[in-house]
Order: structure tokens, then sequence, then C-alpha cells
């Protein structure tokens, strides 16, 4: 074993448990919804969305040869899924799931946010819920804000508060909900907009 493969890194723990948990959800889905169901992500079903995360962790070789243009590494990562069979794509995924890139380990606190917002476009958009742990409700909250800055702007209009714990965020009009809830918002998923209380 490698010595960076014994360091647990800051969120590494919650990532790898999150990953899980998103394995988990697929594997209960049937294979129309996980072929073709609707999720939160405009035109993908969740085995799209699947291909997309696990994509995340071969970051070099996904989005380098797509230079700036992100949507098309993106679609490129959901199209190799979508060419694969549902056995051999969740083989794929559970494999990602215990053993993250050393990109991912790296980049853990990140990618913690992007995949509970991901988790959440496949559970939302099935008309599903789950209980969300509180660190990945805090990381998709972070999510959120960070997306935000160059998305739509809302982090800059709008005064956040967190209902469930944590410090409220910027000036303007207030915003009440959950982190998931607001993260969720504040990365474009408008659906949850009724979920949120606005001044």
């Amino acid at each position: 074993m490698r010595p960076l493969d014994k360091l647990r890194l800051p969120y590494e723990n919650a990532l790898r448990a999150e990953r899980h948990r998103l394995v988990e959800t697929l594997e209960g889905l049937s294979d129309d919804d996980f072929d073709a169901g609707t999720t939160l992500c405009a035109e993908w079903a969740p085995r799209d969305v699947l291909g997309h995360v696990i994509g995340l962790d071969y970051l070099l070789s996904s989005y380098l040869p797509h230079g700036l243009r992100v949507n098309d590494a993106n679609q490129a990562q959901a199209d190799r899924a979508r060419a694969v069979s549902r056995e051999r794509l969740m083989e794929w995924a559970r494999h990602w799931a215990d053993r993250p890139s050393t990109t991912s380990r790296f980049g853990a606190g990140v990618l913690l946010g992007d995949l509970g917002v991901h988790h959440q476009d496949i559970v939302r958009g099935l008309g599903l819920t789950r209980q969300v742990p509180d660190d990945v409700a805090g990381a998709i909250f972070r999510e959120g804000l960070q997306l935000s800055l160059w998305m739509n702007r809302r982090v800059l209009r709008y005064r956040l508060v967190p209902t469930d714990g944590h410090r409220p965020v910027g000036r303007g009009p207030e915003v009440r909900g959950t982190r998931e809830a607001l993260g969720m918002w504040l990365c474009g998923r408008d659906s949850v907009r009724g979920e949120l209380e606005f001044a």
C-alpha cells in the first residue's frame, strides 16, 4: 500500500459515504427509472448523472480534451455511461465509491457538494425522498454559494437564511429554507422554490 493510500484527507470519509448512498439509491431503481427516469438535470436520466459524477474521478482525461467547454465534457461523461450496460455501470460505480481517485480525495470538500446536489437531482426528480446527512446538506449549501456566483448571481442578490444550522449569508431580501433546499435553488433547481420562504 502506498503511503498516500493510508492518509485520510478532509471530507474523504464523507465523500465515500455519500457515494455509497448514491449507489444504494440507484440499485433500488427499476430499469426504466434507471435508464429513462426524470432528474433535475435537463435531459439526463439517472444513469447519465451517474456517468457524470464518475467522470469527475478522471479529471484530466475527462476535461482537458474539451478545454473550457465544461458542458461538452459533462455530456461526454454521460454518453460514455450510456454506452455500457446497467450491470457494468453499477460495477464501475461500486468501485468508484470504494476507491476515489487521488484527485477526488484531495478535492473531496468540493466534490461532496457536487455529489450531494446530483444525488438530490435523482431523488427529487423521481419524486423520492431521503434524509440528507448533515455534512452533505452543508456541502450542498456551499456548492450552491459557489455555483451561484457565475450561474445566476442569486447569492449576490439575497440574504440566505438556513433554518437548519448555518449563519445567514449575503444581503438583500431574505430567503429562508433548509441548507439543502437553499443550495439546490442557488444551483438553479427552481423546482425547490416552493420549499423556500421569500421575504
